[in-house]
């Protein structure tokens, strides 16, 4: 069976390293899929689930934040700020990031302030969605 390595890296550690069937991800312009022997690829990729395919056909979950993705025929990284196992999502600590985000949203009084709690709620949203999609799996 043909596998690819898969690297999901936060700024502070390394999420997953491991074979995989395929790997699905938030890219800027839709969803991405990535088998093994995939044309080589360098994007940005949105807040939310990447969903690695084990070669064993289970499932692995990981949040990110956004980030850089680079594909190779063999080899798939991920990188990202932020990245964190589905199974250590904290919904009630999700939930309270995005209300202070909608908080901080209504509050702000300038162009910077509107940027930064857009993108916090964006980022918030995502990872709500993703521990849904993590929830359902399981």
């Amino acid at each position: 069976m043909n596998t690819i390595h898969v690297d999901v890296v936060s700024a502070e550690e390394s999420i997953f390293s491991g074979e995989a069937r395929f790997v699905a991800l938030p890219g800027e312009s839709g969803e991405l899929g990535i088998f093994p022997r995939h044309t080589p690829l360098i994007t940005r990729i949105k807040p939310g689930s990447v969903r690695i395919e084990m070669a064993d056909g289970s499932e692995e979950f990981v949040f990110v934040a956004g980030g850089i993705l680079e594909v190779q025929p063999n080899c798939v990284t991920v990188l990202s700020d932020t990245a964190i196992r589905g199974a250590d999502l904290d919904a009630e600590k999700a939930e309270k990031a995005k209300l202070e985000a909608e908080e901080a949203l209504k509050n702000a009084k300038s162009e910077v302030d509107l940027a930064r709690a857009q993108s916090e709620l964006a980022v918030m949203a995502a990872q709500i969605a993703a521990l849904r999609k993590f929830r359902q799996k399981r």
